[in-house]
């Protein structure tokens, strides 16, 4: 186990890019306002177990189910165009009852929004190039981001205010669609 600065600095930057919390967080304010609370610590916990088995195990989980990476990130894809749907236009596809609110830091936020398709494909890419030990630190560096980033979406939005965030969940929505789409056709070239 040789952990490598460069190499960790390459695998941080590339899941930061990927798992786009920054870009999420119109997202995660939207689902706080319709199911009260994020529970940060829960969202960012699972997330990285979801990451981290999947870094292991994932082209093998994939694989007992007979499920090709390409089919996932379709079906990531899809649920991450329906969010993005919602917020554009202003609509309510995913209704949320309280035992989903109990979860609602699962899903969407652990998955698909931070541990999706997309993060899942990049980790088993980055096996092929990069040592395991510096994978696994650069998935604890943006945990950390993430945790970060999740705890402050509160204080963010009184920030941002409520205009503010309509225009950046409008914004946010059709950069998700965009994103969704991408995944749905590298899903298809898989």
């Amino acid at each position: 186990m040789q952990l490598n600065f460069t190499q960790i600095l390459s695998v941080s930057l590339i899941l930061f890019s990927i798992i786009d919390i920054l870009g999420n967080i119109p997202i995660v304010i939207n689902l706080r306002k319709k199911v009260g609370t994020i529970h940060s610590a829960r969202a960012t916990i699972v997330a990285g177990l979801i990451m981290v088995v999947f870094l292991f195990l994932g082209d093998k989980i994939l694989g007992l189910f007979g499920i090709d990476i390409g089919s996932f990130a379709i079906a990531g894809a899809l649920i991450m165009f329906l969010i993005g749907m919602e917020m554009v236009l202003g609509i309510e596809l995913f209704k949320a009852d309280e035992e989903e609110a109990k979860s609602s830091s699962i899903v969407p936020i652990a998955f698909p929004l931070i541990a999706g398709p997309g993060t899942m494909t990049t980790l088993i890419s980055l096996r092929a190039e990069y040592e395991l030990s510096n994978i696994l630190v650069g998935i604890v560096v943006n945990l950390i981001l993430i945790y970060v980033v999740l705890k402050s979406s509160s204080w963010l939005e009184k920030k941002i205010g409520h205009a503010g965030f309509n225009v950046i969940r409008k914004v946010f929505g059709i950069i998700l669609l965009a994103i969704s789409i991408k995944l749905f056709k590298n899903g298809i070239a898989f």
